[in-house]
């Protein structure tokens, strides 16, 4: 039903989460990201509020291990979750139920955890992570490039309708935040064209929030 990686990227300390599901609009239940603490990935049978629980322990200064086990241990039907988290720090946690469905596997590697359900093939997770790892980039490229190399390798053994990316770094809000919630097809695709669209863009709006007198304009009507 989704596979996701989170990550942070060395050089920048910046934190994101990608991801893709069967289910409609993944990208509102599933990535929880919080500047200078770290990110979580909720998925299989979906427990929203278990991000923030896990981004609040991890900020009390709980490892991503020790985050997960707290905030799953207190909720109950563990069986049922799937989660993963890395903190500010690049350490990483992941687990998977006893009731996550279909084929399904979790794998850290170097500032990142790649963990999926209902999968074509468990190999996919590998290549997920293995290509964040080895991909250049701003981190929302590496995240990208993670994800189409995952679709590649088989991902989900079923269609795939929603994804979402969402990237935080020095400031108090998302830098960057696409997704989409329900396409036919390709909704990974899509969400790199997305991006592509807002990369040039996002460090306008960026300069745009911080000080308006310098806010390049871009010719839109009521904008001079």
């Amino acid at each position: 039903m989704t596979f996701s990686i989170v990550a942070r990227c060395a050089e920048t300390g910046q934190l994101g989460v990608a991801i893709s599901s069967s289910s409609i609009a993944v990208g509102a239940r599933c990535p929880w990201l919080c500047p200078g603490v770290g990110a979580v990935a909720t998925q299989n049978i979906t427990l929203p509020a278990l991000g923030p629980q896990v981004l609040k322990e991890m900020e009390s200064g709980l490892s991503p291990a020790e985050a997960l086990d707290k905030v799953l241990t207190s909720n109950g039907y563990t069986q049922f979750r799937q989660l993963t988290a890395v903190d500010h720090l690049g350490r990483t946690a992941y687990f998977s139920g006893s009731e996550t469905l279909g084929k399904h596997n979790a794998l850290a590697g170097e500032q990142c955890v790649g963990a999926g359900n209902l999968l074509a093939d468990p190999a996919v997770i590998e290549t997920l992570v293995h290509t964040f790892e080895s991909s250049d980039g701003q981190l929302a490229d590496r995240l990208l490039a993670a994800m189409q190399a995952a679709v590649a390798a088989g991902g989900e053994a079923g269609p795939v309708h929603s994804a979402a990316m969402v990237v935080v770094g020095e400031l108090t809000w998302p830098i960057v935040d696409l997704r989409v919630d329900w396409a036919d097809e390709d909704p990974i695709g899509q969400l790199a064209q997305l991006w592509a669209a807002y990369r040039p863009q996002m460090q306008d709006y960026i300069v745009r929030a911080l000080d308006p007198t310098k806010a390049p304009s871009y010719g839109v009507p009521g904008d001079e």
